[in-house]
Parts: structure tokens; C-alpha cells; sequence
């Protein structure tokens, strides 16, 4: 149903954005943009306990923020920003083991093509920082303190930019973000999450 909404707003923007031409990006230009995200780890999230227990991370949805400033003509500076993501982890054979929160801040440089056209394609790169909080053993694991410890890792991004009034457009994106985070059970380390996402979803874009 989540992806099914998203598609429809795409769609929509598409639609709206036939008769208009895209946000022109020039240097000392700003956009600030308000959206919701799908944070969708990939499906082999690693094992652990010497290679014993396969683990896997669930999805989740929250509303983004991002800011975007251009030093240059098409070429800008985000942050994304976002409400806590929360993941229910689950072990192959154990069922649901945990829970965990986290934020996962994004800086991208990125280069808007067509800026002047009908659709704004844009290509980024960056580095995340994903901090975990708020875990909870649960399940099999009931009674332990769980901890993910904290990760850096590269950020890849792509979207385009369908524009619907003079200043302010729809986008429609979709991220690669390397989170890797060790997981310590107990105050014992028992191995690492590759959680490596993909996020995606629309968001209504101002520029300022």
C-alpha cells in the first residue's frame, strides 16, 4: 500500500509538471524540502554468533526533511534530515529478537541536470553518520541488553524534480546508504548488521 501511494504521487507530479518548465538552480540559491521516506534495509542483513544466527532488519517509513544550497550553478550542498526511523530485527528461527530507533543524517554534494526543463534529474554522493538508540531485546532475547553501536559509511543519491508552481516542485528520490553496525549482546561483542539501505519516497520541494 506505502509503495502503491508513492507511485501515485509520481504520477501526479509528472502530470502537473507537462506544462511547466523545472526550478532553474542558480549559485546562492536554496530549497528546502518536506517529504516521507521509506528506509528499506537489503535482505541479507548479515550473521551472527560466529556466523549462526542470520539476522534481518525490517522497513519503516517516517517523514524527511532536506535543505539544499547551491555554491555553484546546479551544483548544491543537502542535509537530510528525519524523524527517528524504528526496525523491528528478527533471527532466522528465533522470530522477532529486538527493536532498535535510529537517525541516519546524510550530507551530499549533487548536480542538478536540465535545470531549466520540464524534469530535473539529479545525481548526489555523500557520507552518512547513523546513530542507534532506544534498543530492546525482546523474544528469545528477552532480558539482555541489546546495543548497535553507531556507523559512518558512503551515500549514494538519484531523483528527479517535476516542477508544479514558479518556485516549488515535487521530487521524487531514492538513496543508497552503506550502514554497517556492530552489535554487542550483554556488553559482548557477537557480530555486525549490514543493514545497507535503499530509502525512497516523494517530497515537496521550495526553492528560497
Amino acid at each position: 500500500m506505502r509503495n502503491k501511494m508513492i507511485l501515485s504521487c509520481a504520477l501526479a507530479a509528472a502530470v502537473a509538471a507537462v506544462a511547466t518548465p523545472a526550478l532553474a538552480q542558480s549559485k546562492g540559491d536554496w530549497t528546502l524540502g518536506v517529504g516521507v521516506h521509506q528506509v528499506n534495509p537489503k535482505s541479507d542483513n548479515g550473521k551472527l554468533a560466529g556466523g549462526t544466527l542470520a539476522v534481518d532488519v525490517d522497513s519503516d517509513v517516517k517523514p524527511t526533511i532536506t535543505g539544499e544550497y547551491f555554491i555553484a550553478d546546479n551544483v548544491g550542498i543537502e542535509v537530510l534530515a528525519a524523524l527517528p526511523f524504528k526496525h523491528d530485527i528478527n533471527i532466522d528461527g528465533l522470530g522477532r529478537v529486538g527493536s532498535t530507533k535510529h537517525l541516519p543524517p546524510v550530507v551530499s554534494i549533487q548536480y542538478h541536470f536540465n535545470s531549466k526543463g520540464k524534469v530535473s534529474p539529479f545525481v548526489g554522493a555523500g557520507i552518512n553518520y547513523t546513530t542507534f538508540f532506544s534498543e530492546d531485546a525482546t523474544g528469545a532475547l528477552a532480558g539482555s541488553k541489546l546495543k548497535l553501536e553507531d556507523s559512518w559509511g558512503l551515500a549514494a543519491h538519484a531523483g528527479l524534480d517535476f516542477k508544479v508552481a514558479d518556485k516549488s516542485a515535487i521530487r521524487v528520490d531514492l538513496r543508497w546508504i552503506d550502514i554497517d553496525s556492530k552489535v554487542k549482546l550483554d556488553g559482548e561483542k557477537i557480530g555486525t548488521v549490514n543493514i545497507d539501505p535503499l530509502v525512497y519516497g516523494v517530497a515537496y520541494v521550495h526553492q528560497f
